[in-house]
C-alpha cells in the first residue's frame, strides 16, 4: 500500500504516504528509460518511444519500441545513469560495468496509424488532482515524504552523511483534524549504510540532518521516538542486487501518494503521445489550476482516451463539495486554459521535448519547473 487513510475519533484522520530515494531499483529503470527518450526527443521532437528498464544482480536489459530519426547508445545512456546514482563500487553486485543487453524494435505499425493522425498512443484513463494542503498544491503526506528521499539522496552525495549508500525509503504519516494536516505522526526511514556504522548513529544522523530540516519547511516537527529507522534494524546491501527493479512499478509515488485515483499506466519510458502519461500531465494542469484560481478548494480531473482517440471520451471534475462555482462553470474554465485533444495537450504544454528525466525520481507533480505544473 503506497498511500493509506485512517480514520480515529473526534474528526482526527491519518494519511501515509510513502516515496522512493533515485537509487531504488525502480527508480534506476525509470531514469534509464527517461534518459532514453530524452536523448530520442532532442534529436527528433516526433519521436515515438516506449521503453522498458529491468535491473537485477549485475545485470541491465533494456527493451521496448522506438521509432524515431535518431541514434541513441542505450548503453551508454544507461551507465551514465547508474554512475551518478552512485552504482560504481562492485561490492554492490550492480554498477556501471555491469552488463547490459539491448533489445529494442520500431513501434508496431498498428499503434503508429493511430499516433501518425494525431491519436492516443494507447487506451487509458487519468487523473489529476490538487488541494490547498501545501503550496504546491499537494497533498501533505507526498510532499514531506519526496521531501525526504530528495534530501537522504542529497546528504549521501554531498558527504553530509558520508557512510550511507544509494538505495532508500521514506514514509510518513500525517494526522488531520476536519480534513487539514495538523501534526506528523511518524516517520519511516530505511537506508542502506556501511556494517561499521551502528544503527543508532545511523538513526540520530537521519533525525538531524535530514528529518528535522525538511519537517520544518512544512511546518512541522516530531520527536526523535517518533522516527524508525531501518525497522529490522539492520540494512547494509540495496540496489538492483537486493532487489531486482523495473520501469513504471512505482506509479503511486509518481503521482499523489494514494491522496488521489491513480489512472491506468505509469509514466516514464514514454513519449507524449502515450496518454498514460501526457493525459495525466493534462489532468493535473487544469487541477492545480482550478484551485489556484479559488474555484474550489480540491479538485480531481477525469480523462480517458482510446486508441487512436484524437479527443478524450470522458472529461470531467470532482470538487468534493469545495467549489466555488458551478460544475459547468470549472469545465467551461477547463476548455478555455487546454485543448484536451493529444495535439493540443501536446502543444499547449509544450511536450515534445527533452524534459523527462528529472520527473523520474521524487515524483513528477509538485515542482514548478515542469509546464503542468504552470498556473495560467
Amino acid at each position: 500500500m503506497r498511500g493509506f487513510f485512517m480514520i480515529k475519533t473526534n474528526g482526527i484522520t491519518t494519511f501515509t504516504s510513502e516515496s522512493v530515494c533515485a537509487g531504488h531499483p525502480d527508480k534506476i529503470c525509470d531514469q534509464i528509460s527517461d534518459a532514453i527518450l530524452d536523448t530520442v526527443l532532442a534529436q527528433d521532437k516526433f519521436g515515438h518511444v516506449a521503453c522498458e528498464t529491468l535491473v537485477g544482480f549485475n545485470r541491465v536489459i533494456i527493451s521496448g519500441e522506438i521509432t524515431a530519426n535518431a541514434k541513441a547508445d542505450f548503453k551508454s545512456i544507461a551507465r551514465e545513469q547508474i554512475k551518478r546514482l552512485g552504482y560504481v563500487d562492485s561490492m554492490y553486485n550492480f554498477s556501471d560495468k555491469s552488463p547490459i543487453d539491448v533489445y529494442v524494435h520500431e513501434q508496431s505499425p498498428e499503434i503508429a496509424v493511430g499516433v501518425d493522425h494525431q491519436g492516443a498512443g494507447d487506451q487509458g484513463i487519468q487523473f489529476g488532482y490538487a488541494c490547498r494542503e501545501t503550496k504546491e498544491l499537494m497533498p501533505m503526506a507526498i510532499m514531506l515524504t519526496h521531501g525526504l528521499t530528495k534530501r537522504m539522496d542529497q546528504v549521501r552525495e554531498e558527504g553530509l552523511i558520508p557512510y550511507l549508500r544509494p538505495d532508500g525509503k521514506s514514509q510518513v504519516t500525517v494526522e488531520y483534524k476536519n480534513g487539514t494536516p495538523t501534526k506528523v505522526v511518524q516517520v519511516v526511514i530505511a537506508i542502506p549504510h556501511k556494517e561499521t556504522v551502528k544503527l543508532n548513529r545511523v538513526k540520530e544522523d537521519i533525525y538531524e540532518i535530514v528529518v528535522i530540516p525538511v519537517l520544518e519547511q512544512y511546518g512541522f516537527k516530531i520527536d526523535i521516538k517518533d522516527l524508525i529507522v531501518n525497522g529490522t534494524g539492520v540494512w547494509h546491501h540495496g540496489g538492483p542486487a537486493a532487489d531486482c527493479g523495473v520501469t513504471g512499478r512505482k506509479i503511486v509515488v509518481d503521482g499523489y501518494g494514494g491522496y488521489a485515483r491513480v489512472g491506468g499506466g505509469a509514466f516514464s519510458g514514454k513519449d507524449p503521445t502515450k496518454v498514460d502519461r501526457s493525459g495525466a500531465y493534462a489532468a493535473r494542469f487544469l487541477a492545480k489550476n482550478i484551485v489556484a484560481q479559488g474555484l474550489a478548494q480540491k479538485a480531481e480531473v477525469r480523462l480517458a482516451y482510446f486508441i487512436g482517440a484524437k479527443k478524450p471520451t470522458m472529461q470531467d471534475v470532482e470538487t468534493f463539495g469545495t467549489n466555488k462555482k458551478s460544475h459547468k462553470a470549472i469545465l467551461s474554465f477547463m476548455n478555455k486554459i487546454l485543448d484536451t485533444s493529444v495535439s493540443g495537450i501536446l502543444k499547449g504544454l509544450d511536450l515534445q521535448r527533452p524534459i523527462y528525466l528529472p520527473t523520474a525520481a521524487y515524483g513528477h507533480f509538485g515542482r514548478e519547473q515542469f509546464p503542468w505544473e504552470k498556473i495560467v
